[in-house]
């Protein structure tokens, strides 16, 4: 079983949604591999906007009906998260837009609270885990990286693997990328799964600089792929034969401790 994805690391027009959204098509338009997943970066529409006032839209918003125009006409999944408003509540919610214009969402658990986004927006309570082919995909953001009980697998009553690969879309600053591309090698060795990042480049509104460093990861922790300091567009295909090998010779899922990840309400 393979999967084909492809990331888009790129530089974000600050809370222009027009301008990022002609932006990123303008990419996606170039993509000249046949994939079947498209990844995008945290809040790829606005940048990591601590402004949901001005720049949050609902689910019936352009950003969202663009995701599925894309969706629909290049027959892929597209993914990524958006500041949407719901009701009385903002939320960085993760979009998993599929080619027939369906979609599932995840509202990002940890809030970035340094940077002030509790006090903007509202926490979600659930995982989402995607499956694709007979793929499941735990679908994260960013700041929800440093905390790995979110993350961690909880085996099947026949000790099978709760999902296969791990997918976080961020705005991770350099400032702090040692903590990313160690966390998320962690990650994919502690969970014996694919781990995929996609973060932006470049400066946002705050004068804060994003060196990228995307990254794809198999469970043995080895980086198959990085990128540092500049836009780039990478298409590669996992087989699934290689990650059930690797948890077949070492089968260390089967010795995890037993525990209840606790929903939360919000």
């Amino acid at each position: 079983m393979s999967l084909t994805f492809t990331l888009i690391q790129t530089d974000l027009v600050w809370e222009d949604i027009d301008a990022n959204l002609s932006l990123l098509e303008e990419k996606i338009n170039a993509i000249s591999e046949k994939t079947e997943v498209i990844v995008l970066p945290e809040m790829f529409s606005t940048g990591f906007s601590m402004n949901p006032e001005k720049v949050a839209e609902t689910m019936e918003g352009k950003a969202l009906q663009w995701m599925k125009r894309v969706a629909i006409g290049k027959r892929v999944i597209l993914t990524g998260s958006l500041a949407i408003k719901e009701k009385e509540y903002y939320y960085n919610r993760l979009i998993w837009m599929l080619p027939n214009g369906q979609y599932s969402y995840y509202d990002k658990r940890h809030l970035f609270a340094f940077a002030g986004e509790d006090n903007h927006y509202t926490p979600g309570s659930k995982r989402l885990i995607a499956q694709v082919k007979g793929w499941k995909i735990n679908l994260q953001i960013c700041y929800d990286l440093r905390f790995p009980v979110w993350a961690r697998q909880q085996p099947t009553d026949e000790l099978e693997a709760e999902y296969d690969i791990l997918l976080y879309v961020a705005n991770w600053p350099e400032r702090r990328s040692l903590a990313w591309k160690t966390l998320l090698t962690a990650r994919a060795i502690e969970n014996q799964c694919v781990v995929i990042g996609v973060n932006r480049v470049g400066n946002d509104g705050n004068n804060i600089y994003h060196s990228g460093d995307s990254m794809l990861i198999n469970p043995l922790g080895e980086t198959i792929y990085t990128k540092a300091n500049e836009a780039d567009t990478y298409t590669f295909t996992l087989e699934k034969e290689n990650l059930l090998s690797v948890r077949k010779q070492l089968p260390f899922l089967k010795d995890a401790d037993g525990f209840i990840l606790k929903r939360f309400t919000t």
